[in-house]
């Protein structure tokens, strides 16, 4: 296997060559089958991020128009977050559910999002653990085929594939970002799947919040019509594709009036409620100790927050794991006050550190100077390209 690992990172696979050993790998764990629950079940899936709370609102989103969403997430490591996490901070939020359940919840509200079973696709956590260690994580068809390997076992018909990158993202140039989502949207059409890929910006953090109970908050005020402009309408456009994907059209309008009349958190709330989260509880603010102002030093734009390094700041007040044993602190994070492209004048609040130990006057000078000011204005998109 060491010896194939190596020959795919010199060699490359084809299509079909990329197919074969992902369906194999699916053979090697169980299938969910979700033939039972009606209409074109989708799934989303994101290559990882920092401050990416997407399918907490796209979810709950998609599933208010009728459409079912049955969605298996992961954790968090490093600097990226994982959606399991965040929805963990909710007091009671089971994370955990066989497959009956699992199917009977969708069947009944139309949407569940629960972790990923050990029973998965035994084979990819082999086949990771080997890559690893002979230096092929980094390989574009071993890369696709374990991401598309638990997609296709965990049985939606459709996929929306958001493929990050930048600083803050495991793809770190367009050229490698278009070339995993074309190879993931070839194989997944291949094995019958309809897939599409968005390749997405991440320089900077998702929306404003880092940390899992504060990205529950922001989540909540997208869903309640009050979030940043800039985060809603790229889930807006993912809800679009979504839809589209199970054969429903509707305008980026269309989709926001859901954000805005409250279906959608309804539908985030029943799940909630379903998985046995205490509604209470989720409107909780942050109950960390400390929490600091970070101001500007000077006046002009913000043209860089590099995402990579606020995801390891916020790892370390405990937001997230360095290593898979690492216990999470879920209150504490950042939330950003401005983003890229906004201006700033000098001791303007630039964003809020949320810490359970006392915050040094040398923590606050090392997060000003990660934040990049000068007088050009710069501004970043989401969405970058979209690859069917």
């Amino acid at each position: 296997m060491s010896a194939l690992a190596m020959a795919i990172y010199f060699k490359g696979m084809t299509t079909r060559e990329i197919s074969d050993l992902t369906m194999n790998m699916v053979k090697t764990g169980q299938e969910f089958d979700l033939s039972q629950i009606q209409g074109i079940k989708v799934d989303k899936h994101s290559t990882g991020g920092v401050g990416d709370k997407v399918t907490l609102i796209l979810a709950p989103l998609v599933a208010s128009f009728g459409v079912p969403v049955a969605k298996m997430s992961g954790r968090g490591l490093g600097h990226t977050g994982g959606t399991i996490d965040k929805l963990e901070a909710i007091k009671g939020y089971e994370i955990e559910r066989n497959q009956a359940d699992f199917i009977k919840q969708v069947q009944e509200i139309g949407l569940s999002v629960i972790g990923q079973s050990d029973q998965l696709v035994k084979a990819d956590k082999l086949l990771y653990a080997l890559r690893d260690v002979t230096a092929t994580v980094d390989t574009i068809p071993l890369i696709a085929s374990s991401v598309m390997s638990k997609k296709i076992a965990a049985g939606a018909d459709a996929i929306l594939l958001d493929v990050t990158v930048g600083e803050g993202a495991f793809m770190k140039n367009i050229e490698d970002a278009r070339k995993l989502a074309r190879t993931m949207v070839d194989l997944g059409n291949a094995v019958g799947r309809k897939t599409v890929a968005v390749i997405t910006d991440m320089s900077q953090p998702l929306g404003s919040a880092i940390g899992n109970r504060l990205e529950i908050l922001e989540a909540l005020e997208i869903l309640q019509g009050k979030g940043r402009e800039d985060i809603t309408n790229f889930i807006c456009e993912l809800a679009q594709i979504m839809l589209s994907l199970a054969n429903v059209e509707k305008t980026k309008e269309q989709v926001r009036e859901h954000l805005v009349n409250g279906k959608a958190l309804q539908k985030f709330e029943e799940m909630i409620v379903y998985q046995g989260g205490d509604i209470e509880d989720l409107y909780r603010t942050s109950s960390a100790e400390y929490v600091e102002e970070i101001r500007s030093s000077e006046d002009g734009f913000i043209v860089a927050l590099p995402a990579k390094e606020f995801g390891l700041f916020a790892m370390r007040l405990g937001a997230g794991r360095a290593v898979k044993s690492d216990k999470l602190d879920y209150e504490t994070g950042i939330v950003f006050s401005k983003k890229v492209g906004e201006s700033v004048r000098k001791g303007e609040v630039i964003a809020k550190v949320y810490a359970n130990k006392k915050i040094s006057q040398d923590l606050v000078t090392e997060f000003q100077k990660y934040v990049k000011i000068n007088d050009g204005v710069k501004s970043l998109r989401e969405i970058l390209e979209i690859i069917s």
